[in-house]
Parts: C-alpha cells; structure tokens; sequence
C-alpha cells in the first residue's frame, strides 16, 4: 500500500512540482491554513526552501495567502486542481487537432529545406509536391545558370508545376536557361513555349537523366517517379546534392548531350515541314514500298524520256542502318560501352545477325562475323550498313555521339569485320 497521498505527489510531478513544493503542497492539505514555519515544520522542508516554494506555488495558484499577521497559506482542493489540470488538457487537446494539419504541412515542407549553409551534402526529396516547392525556392535563388535536362514525355509535366513560369521569371533577371530534352510533335507546342525565353535543344538520343543544376552550387536529379523512371505509379523522387563532383557529373551529363543536340529551331522546322514522302516497310509487306518505288520511277522515266535511273545506295542503307540500331537499343541492356558491347553480342546470336565480340575496351574494338547484312554478291552493304548501326545503337543508350570505323575491305574474308568505337 503506497503512502497517503502518494498518487497526487505523482500528478504533481507529472505537472511539474517539484517533490519539495508538492510536500509543502500536500501539508497544507492536510491541516488547513498554516504560516510558513508550520509548513516547514509539518512537510519536513527547510525554512529557506519554504518561503521559496510557497513563492511558487503561490504564483501558480496551488496556495492562495489568507488572514493578516502572521500570514497563513492555504491550499486549492485537490478537486479544484484536477478540474483544473482536466480543463487545461482539454484545451490542449482540442488546439493540437486544430493545429494538426498545420503543423504537419510545416514539417513537411521545412523537412526538405536544404539552404546553402547546410552541412548535409545530400537530401532525398519525396513526392511531387515536395520537389516543386523545392524547385520553385531553388530556381527563385539561382544567380548565372539553370541547366536542364528533360525527357520528352515529362516537358508537359514543367508547366503543369509552375516551373515553366519560375524558370522565365528567372531568364528575365539575366540567368541563362538552357533546357535538353526530346522534341516531339505530341510536345511540339509546349517546347516552342520554352523557346520564348529559354535556349532549347533536341536530344540526338534519350535523355537518361533528368535533372536540373543550379550555377555550380546544386544538382537535383531525378531517380525515381510517375513519369517512366522507376516502377509505373511510384511517387516521384528526387536527390538534391551540392557536393562538388555531384554537380559537375550533372553538368558534364548536361554538356556531353548538348553539344550534338540539334536547335530547337531546326528540329521544330523538321517537324512542322516533314519530307515530302514516306516509305514504310512493314514486316510481311516488305515489297510493297518497293512496288510503288517501282511505279514512281517507271512513271517519271515515260514522262521525262529518261532511260536510265541511278540511285544512291549508301543513303538508303545508312537510314535503314540507324533506324534499326535505335530499334535494337531500346531491346538491350547496359550503361557502358562495354556492358552495351556484351548485350549486343547476345541479341546478334539470339537474332542470328551474326557472331559480335569485343576484341577490345580501349578503345572499344569490336568484330562481326558471319554478319546478316554481308551478302556474297553485295559485301559492301555490310561495310556501309554496319558502322552506322552499331552507331545509332551506342548514341542511343549513351545519349552523345560516337564514331565507328569503317571495316578494312581487304581482311574482311579472313578476318570478318573490325569496326573501332569511340565518342565524338
């Protein structure tokens, strides 16, 4: 059995009496008005200690003073005071459910502040909302440069945050906008937008990495999300960084795509004005383009009175060629020119296009034999078709510009062949 009055002792600590003022407390309800010597005496609390906790709980109305001299203090009822403890923590609670949203918003929103003073070096951003507010705060500080690195499909999704109007906000106070992304003619209108204020380039491949640097101080890029990165329907996240050698990898990614990308201009030109005519080749079908080639050159040659076409061959190939490499990249794996190299040597031996293996890494060195597109009569298609191919494949995935060699035609029986490959 605990002593009398032991619980109260524990609300009042709970309440923040201290154990000496809740004994000075208690005596006073036990025995009535007392002066302070009584007190002292009958809650075993120096005298000193005494005075100075009635002084306390005096001002914290659990003693009121009563009579005139000697002074005598006498304490609110233990029911009073609970009532009184009841009603404030009702109080409390009513104004947390009020306040809940609130506070939680502000959580949220100062969770992701990363200002420039901060030791953090990394910060994970989640959710969309989150990151657009994180953007709206970055670009609003930026001082020189915004680079920007967009995926075709995602340039809509700029406009419908608002950051198209805060990166033109930004253009108007002289920071240069230079944005990287895939033009499109579902995207066509939302990139002649961009064009207004911001210097725009079309992608020759894939934007791989979606990101936005800031001067040279931060990088945001994107690692996750609703828009294609990641598994369908995930939330969007995003690693915003200032370390050094983070922002210049988002930097050199940025650099290394823009320098082949085509204008904006010209590639809105190449889409508003498309060529005069196409020919597609559908599988199972494949005469039938060249049936109608057929008929537009007998047709031109009786009315013109020409008896002799000649067409040039190595243009037909090389479309073909970089068509098929950017088909055949988009089906393989790898993020390295030697990891692409392995891939591809296992769709060639999967599709029967030929035997493809890496002589070399440095520089990337590859050889074909046995290849599809070497024929005994036409051994020059596959001189002519191979380069490009293997081309648009490593552009495709790399997002830069390669180089590949043209095989030796003299070591092509005995050897297959050599092709070298190295970034532009």
């Amino acid at each position: 059995m605990g002593r009398p009055g032991s619980g109260l002792l524990e609300l009042l600590s709970e309440h923040g009496v201290p154990e000496k003022a809740a004994r000075v407390y208690l005596a006073a309800c036990r025995t009535g008005p007392q002066t302070a010597s009584e007190l002292a005496r009958l809650s075993a609390v120096n005298r000193v200690d005494t005075y100075r906790y009635i002084k306390q709980l005096t001002a914290e109305r659990l003693l009121k003073a009563t009579g005139g001299r000697p002074r005598r203090f006498a304490a609110t009822s233990p029911d009073d005071l609970i009532d009184r403890w009841i009603r404030r923590a009702s109080e409390r609670l009513h104004q947390l459910e009020e306040d809940r949203e609130k506070v939680l918003a502000d959580w949220e929103e100062s969770r992701t502040d990363v200002e420039d003073g901060d030791p953090r070096k990394f910060a994970v951003l989640e959710g969309r909302e989150a990151i657009r507010r994180f953007l709206l705060k970055r670009i609003g500080t930026a001082e020189r440069q915004i680079l920007v690195s967009s995926t075709g499909p995602t340039l809509p999704m700029l406009i419908d945050e608002g950051l198209d109007r805060a990166l033109r906000t930004a253009a108007g106070r002289g920071v240069k906008v230079r944005l990287l992304t895939e033009i499109y003619p579902t995207n066509l209108v939302e990139a002649k937008l961009f064009e207004t204020f911001a210097e725009v380039r079309h992608s020759k491949g894939p934007v791989a990495n979606r990101a936005l640097v800031f001067d040279r101080l931060g990088a945001l890029v994107f690692v996750s999300g609703e828009d294609g990165h990641g598994r369908p329907g995930e939330e969007q996240i995003a690693l915003w960084s200032s370390a050094p050698m983070f922002v210049q990898l988002a930097r050199d990614y940025h650099r290394r795509a823009w320098t082949p990308a085509a204008k904006a201009e010209a590639r809105v030109v190449e889409l508003e004005n498309p060529p005069a005519a196409v020919l597609p080749v559908v599988a199972g079908k494949e005469a039938v383009p060249f049936q109608r080639l057929k008929e537009i050159a007998k047709l031109g040659m009786r009315a013109s009175g020409v008896r002799e076409l000649r067409l040039h061959l190595p243009e037909l190939i090389e479309t073909i060629a970089r068509q098929l490499g950017r088909e055949i990249a988009g089906q393989i794996d790898g993020r390295t020119p030697e990891e692409i190299a392995r891939s591809l040597a296992q769709y060639y031996e999967a599709h029967t296009m030929g035997r493809l293996t890496m002589l070399k890494e440095h520089p990337l060195t590859l050889r074909v034999t046995g290849c599809f597109a070497c024929t005994r009569d036409s051994p020059e298609i596959g001189r002519v078709l191979c380069p490009q191919l293997l081309g648009a494949v490593f552009e495709t995935r790399l997002g830069q510009h390669w180089e590949v060699s043209k095989p030796d035609p003299t070591k092509h029986a005995a050897r297959g062949c050599v092709f070298t490959a190295t970034p532009a």
